[in-house]
């Protein structure tokens, strides 16, 4: 761990370094007022492992932090999967009530049909939220540090491209008679919103299924990548390969700057042709 980010320094120098920290302090159970506290004498008053909420706070402050396996080794992950655990509750009866809350105030003014479309967008996603989570809580968390490749991978795709959608409806079709101000309060918690659930998403990736900085030494291509890389020589596109594999989009990007670090071909062109002299794609 980087001495940028040690137990030993005060946690008032730390939740400053990033805006998204005090978040993670309080899903944590921290509570405010430390004074002059360090890192080490928060987390071991909690009965918390400093290493693994600074491992915690590393994702959400550092946007090129992926932790290694040594990292993920020395962290306690009954830990990170509290912090997850929290952190869904944190987005259905915090996060997603307070954007509920905007999004009502905004479709105020417009049309009976307007606000039931909208809402109802709204409402489907926070209800396939909850399933997600449900299902998460009950097959993936039991699996930390255990996971098994024959299990499907955690799944968020659809909860990335939803909120995508919802900003741009509300950026780019949202009638001019909607309540602008409440509008830009809707843009705004979507934005904290899909960035704090990004992370959350490198989080549990890393964490429960092992998608770690070490992978990055090795010059062959998983078995993971090689299905990425057929999708992508049959011309699909980032979405469509995350839904058909059952993985994030985040994912997918990550698999391709992969396959093209270890390839060192860009192009699909130049990857349809690795494809087939590899024998992954047959020639029609």
């Amino acid at each position: 761990m980087s001495s940028e980010f040690s137990p030993s320094m005060k946690m008032a120098d730390l939740l400053e370094k990033s805006p998204s920290l005090p978040g993670v302090f309080t899903r944590m159970g921290f509570s405010f007022g430390y004074g002059d506290a360090t890192v080490g004498q928060v987390c071991n008053g909690a009965g918390t492992d400093p290493e693994t909420f600074l491992l915690i706070c590393r994702v959400y402050s550092q946007d090129t932090y992926l932790p290694s396996r040594e990292d993920l080794e020395k962290a306690d992950l009954s830990v990170i999967v509290k912090y997850l655990s929290l952190s869904h509750n944190y987005y259905m009866n915090v996060a997603l009530k307070d954007l509920a809350a905007s999004l009502g105030r905004m479709i105020v003014p417009c049309g009976d049909e307007t606000q039931r479309v909208i809402w109802k967008f709204f409402t489907d996603f926070k209800e396939e939220l909850q399933k997600h989570f449900s299902y998460e809580e009950e097959y993936v968390f039991p699996h930390a540090g255990n996971w098994d490749s024959d299990l499907p991978e955690i799944g968020h795709s659809g909860v990335e491209e939803t909120l995508e959608d919802l900003r741009s409806l509300v950026m780019n079709h949202l009638p001019r008679t909607a309540d602008q101000q409440e509008a830009y309060k809707v843009l705004s918690s979507i934005n904290s919103l899909s960035d704090d659930i990004r992370k959350h998403i490198l989080l549990e990736e890393t964490a429960l299924e092992g998608h770690t900085a070490d992978r990055q030494d090795d010059t062959s291509l998983s078995e993971r990548e090689k299905e990425v890389l057929v999708c992508v020589a049959r011309g699909m596109i980032n979405k469509e390969i995350a839904d058909a594999l059952n993985i994030s989009i985040h994912t997918v990007i990550t698999h391709r700057k992969n396959i093209t670090r270890k390839t060192g071909i860009k192009t699909v062109a130049g990857l349809t042709v690795y494809a087939l002299l590899n024998k992954m794609l047959e020639l029609h």
